[in-house]
């Protein structure tokens, strides 16, 4: 196995310890929404400590419900994760081609001057 796909796997098993770990040592028994997000424990902190607190702004688009809301969020999760795979993508596509070109360039280059004046008469 190589480096690589050492590392790969062992980043691979971190993600999935970081997943399960919470489910499996029961963090959120106990709780009526055991693993809300950061947004809805501030709002409840907030409102705890200080009642009467208003908000600066509003949402401009409220969801329905939570489901839509973690459908939309999920939807913005994925599309910056498929931007910047492109985004990935495409320098690498680039670096490659141009070793490509540098590989071709580079026999070329290094042949005598008398060989490439034959080879392209014949």
């Amino acid at each position: 196995m190589t480096r690589n796909a050492k590392i790969n796997t062992l980043l691979l098993l971190l993600v999935a310890a970081l997943a399960v770990l919470p489910l499996a040592l029961g963090l959120g028994e106990g709780k009526e929404e055991p693993f809300t997000g950061a947004d809805a424990q501030a709002e409840a902190a907030i409102t705890e400590l200080k009642p009467d607190y208003e908000p600066w702004f509003t949402p401009l688009y409220e969801p329905p419900s939570g489901e839509i809301e973690s459908a939309l969020f999920a939807l913005q999760a994925a599309l910056g994760a498929g931007v910047l795979a492109y985004y990935f993508g495409v320098r690498k596509g680039r670096r490659q081609a141009a070793a490509a070109t540098a590989a071709t360039a580079a026999p070329a280059a290094a042949a005598p001057a008398g060989t490439a004046g034959t080879a392209a008469e014949s």
